[in-house]
């Protein structure tokens, strides 16, 4: 019997949490605002998402208030190449995901 008591991980639940981390309101990472005190926490959060859940590039975008799939591929491939440069991205990424477990 495998007991399933981690709750289940939403694309709404990661927004607040990586708003909540970087001291920004949910409603700012899904605005069309792209001051890099946005946009980076954005990207994050659609790196996160895609991969902790099965969600698609299109439904990320659509829970980001309508971004198009591929500027949620460019935020992904953005965060990713990020990480390896910066290690405070690395950092915040990992202590996100750990909120997780």
């Amino acid at each position: 019997i495998v007991s399933e008591d981690r709750r289940a991980v939403s694309s709404d639940l990661i927004i607040r949490t990586v708003a909540n981390y970087f001291g920004v309101k949910s409603s700012q990472l899904k605005s069309k605002n792209n001051s890099r005190m946005v946009a980076q926490p954005r990207q994050i959060a659609m790196y996160i998402i895609k991969q902790l859940t099965s969600l698609s590039l299109p439904q990320i975008g659509k829970d980001f208030g309508g971004k198009h799939h591929t500027t949620v591929l460019h935020s992904i491939r953005k965060i990713e190449s990020l990480k390896k440069k910066n290690p405070e991205i690395g950092e915040a990424i990992t202590k996100i995901l750990h909120s997780f477990n």
